[in-house]
């Protein structure tokens, strides 16, 4: 009887944890079915020193298959005003990434080797401005083991990207394990050390789906912080394909 007991105790256990892929896996569903998006942003960029300077941007996303397409552009002040960014995603390859400058009229081709770099002197990197998807990932494996994070509980994923243009050695990301929305991720440089702390709060639902309201964006090494806040977000707005052309950069 105790050995039934036994057996059935420990498949209880197995049915009820997860890998860290399957965690990943669904942090990745909850945020997935919007379609299209289209928002007002605040990038507020924080020196060493506390002093604070704040942009203004548009942002519109469409979902795809895996792969989806964004539009930034900035709106304010005046030094970065029509600033545009445009990101297609993409598994099995590098993202193709466009920056529009307006005072050369000219749009520039990000290289891939060139995607760990600050994106318009923030904290962000090209690299960090594409959405996130499990294939870009290759996990630790066995199960995602449990913590308590500020007082709630969560599971810790730990996964290194594909991609060798990539930043970064490693992420420690920290997810909800009610929600399984993540709360924070610890990215490390190419020697290994931590380099950046994102912590992830202001979540918006959407029916069931989850859209992100605010990044902090923290560099242990320079002491620099970047702030992404999203406001007025609406979602399925009939976006295509054809309105993330590369064209609407120039216009």
């Amino acid at each position: 009887m105790l050995k039934i007991f036994l057996s059935l105790l420990l498949l209880s256990a197995s049915l009820f944890s997860m890998s860290q892929y399957d965690v990943a896996k669904k942090s990745e569903d909850a945020m997935s079915g919007f379609e299209d998006s289209i928002s007002q942003m605040q990038m507020t960029l924080v020196n060493a020193a506390g002093q604070k300077k704040v942009r203004k941007m548009k942002m519109k996303v469409l979902e795809g298959k895996d792969e989806d397409k964004s539009l930034m552009e900035f709106l304010s002040p005046a030094d970065v005003k029509g600033t545009k960014f445009l990101n297609y995603e993409h598994v099995d390859k590098d993202d193709d990434q466009w920056l529009y400058l307006p005072a050369l009229k000219r749009v520039k081709r990000i290289a891939s080797k060139n995607k760990s770099g600050s994106f318009m002197g923030s904290e962000f990197s090209y690299e960090d401005l594409s959405a996130f998807n499990v294939k870009k990932y290759i996990y630790e494996k066995g199960q995602a083991k449990k913590k308590k994070l500020d007082a709630k509980e969560v599971y810790i994923i730990v996964s290194k990207p594909v991609s060798k243009y990539s930043g970064y050695t490693k992420l420690i990301t920290y997810i909800n394990a009610k929600t399984f929305l993540a709360k924070k991720i610890e990215y490390y440089d190419r020697k290994g050390e931590l380099l950046k702390v994102a912590t992830f709060s202001d979540y918006k639902k959407f029916g069931k789906v989850y859209r992100i309201g605010k990044i902090v964006m923290k560099n242990v090494q320079n002491d620099k912080t970047t702030i992404l806040v999203w406001s007025k977000e609406k979602i399925k707005n009939g976006l295509r394909a054809k309105d993330f052309h590369k064209r609407y950069l120039k216009k």
